[in-house]
């Protein structure tokens, strides 16, 4: 199967096979696909929380609107946003640069200062705003990346996020949950997953100049 091909597979599964788990290894890409994915400044503000345990995922339920697929899916995946972005975030960040690309501080420093800045002159509010907007950038990338690794996923918005910081004791680390990815294998007897897919014609959603 192609890209295209693998994209017109996925869907949003409605139900998962409990009974079915991703390897390891399948596990790992999703983690480096999420690692990996493209963040403004390359400054990485979002976290992923992998939930495994089943108990810990059956007490979310209540906070996702009773959506089972927290539940059945073989992991759960958190995107967070870190509460607050600090001068120290925006200094290991480029502590990390140096470290790797053997920049000198001198080229550095003007882009660091200028990061500090334009963060320092954000309300907490609009800091999150950013940090959701790179938060959705990532759940497209790992969507991209199960169709591709035959992996369903079922991307979610409808849920509490204070139940969920309250519960994972995310508000501890410094983090607040944004989004929802259950990851695993579509049951069966998901009538969704025959559904054909509705979508305009490519002439109407893109425009050539």
């Amino acid at each position: 199967m192609d890209i295209i091909e693998k994209l017109k597979w996925r869907y949003a599964t409605k139900k998962f096979n409990p009974t079915k788990t991703l390897t390891k290894n399948q596990l790992n890409t999703l983690k480096e696909a999420f690692n990996l994915t493209a963040t403004s400044y390359g400054l990485q503000t979002i976290k992923m929380i992998v939930v495994e345990d089943t108990s810990i995922r059956a007490s979310l339920l209540e906070h996702s609107y009773n959506q089972n697929q927290v539940v059945e899916a073989s992991h759960l995946l958190v995107l967070c946003i870190q509460e607050k972005i600090l001068e120290a975030d925006v200094n290991k960040f480029f502590k990390n640069i140096q470290s790797i690309r053997n920049t000198p501080n001198k080229i550095l420093d003007p882009y660091r200062l200028n990061l500090i800045d334009m963060l320092s002159n954000m309300t907490i509010k609009e800091q999150q705003q950013w940090s959701k907007n790179q938060a959705y950038i990532a759940l497209g990338n790992l969507m991209t990346v199960c169709a591709v690794e035959g992996i369903d996923a079922c991307p979610m918005e409808g849920f509490n996020p204070e139940g969920y910081d309250k519960a994972l004791k995310l508000q501890e680390k410094g983090l607040k949950s944004v989004l929802l990815l259950p990851v695993g294998y579509r049951a069966e007897d998901d009538m969704f997953a025959d559904f054909k897919k509705v979508r305009m014609h490519v002439t109407e959603t893109v425009l050539e100049i």
